[in-house]
């Protein structure tokens, strides 16, 4: 009986948890995190020539992080370590990049912190080596959201979407930064993500992976503060933040064999009051 697998990094993250439950209905995973990461770039025990494919997501996703070594030393030397043992072994790749490599642009890049930097840097190493893969696509993540960010809002990092909600339950009211009427961004569920990653035909290349349809701040929090009946109170925008926010984010249409759900219909119809 054949043991295909497939690797999953970051198998403990937002994004890794949903796939693994998507994959493991299919397939074999082995998942990595922090704690085997590096194991894996040397484990003999492990029969690569099993290895269906490897989904790379894990990464230090601090956006706020002003250590540069640190984010470097996983986001792009580890990668690339991976990445070159994939090429070695025919293995194919699907990696998460992200849309903050456009930083304030959307036709050119211009990254506003190590995070983005780390993650253009790969784009450009894979760019350079695409025909030392069997098959290889990276995936410029714009603002994804979904169930399973419970972990995510206790430390900041959930999706506007779930930090509203969180605070509409727990507070009885949400908070907006002033002015987050001229903060768009393209918001895009997590399953819609997976399927897009999981189905589709497109060559060796980097993709962006968003809706293509942008919603502001202040829209996102009037649908939950409407889905809640809480008032919203408005608060100073931060001022570490100033300049290093991005104000508007929209993925370039790819073309995607899905039909992705809005927030409008996601607050409306998902969220369990």
């Amino acid at each position: 009986m054949s043991h295909m697998r497939v690797i999953v990094t970051g198998a403990n993250g937002f994004i890794g948890k949903r796939l693994v439950e998507t994959l493991s209905h299919v397939w074999d995973v082995v998942e990595v995190d922090k704690n085997n990461m590096w194991e894996l770039l040397s484990w003999e025990i492990l029969e690569w020539d099993d290895v269906e494919c490897i989904f790379h997501l894990g990464a230090i996703s601090d956006t706020t992080s002003t250590d540069p070594l640190q984010v470097n030393s996983f986001n792009v030397n580890y990668t690339i370590s991976l990445f070159m043992l994939a090429a070695s072994k025919g293995i194919p790749v699907k990696y998460a990049s992200s849309a903050s490599v456009y930083g304030m642009c959307q036709d050119t890049f211009n990254p506003l912190n190590f995070y983005a930097l780390s993650k253009l840097t790969v784009d450009y190493w894979v760019q350079q080596h695409l025909g030392d893969f069997s098959h290889i696509q990276g995936f410029r993540f714009f603002n994804v959201y979904g169930p399973g960010e419970e972990d995510k809002v206790e430390r900041g990092q959930a999706s506007p979407i779930s930090t509203f909600a969180h605070q509409a339950r727990t507070e009885g009211k949400i908070k907006l930064f002033e002015g987050s009427d001229q903060y768009l961004r393209d918001f895009v569920h997590v399953d819609d993500v997976i399927r897009a990653m999981l189905d589709n035909d497109k060559d060796s290349g980097i993709y962006d992976l968003g809706s293509s349809v942008p919603i502001s701040f202040e829209d996102v929090g009037r649908l939950v503060a409407d889905k809640y009946k809480v008032p919203i109170e408005y608060i100073p925008f931060p001022e570490h933040l100033r300049g290093k926010y991005q104000e508007f984010t929209k993925a370039k249409k790819e073309g995607w064999p899905v039909n992705f759900r809005t927030v409008k219909s996601y607050v409306k119809n998902d969220f369990v009051s």
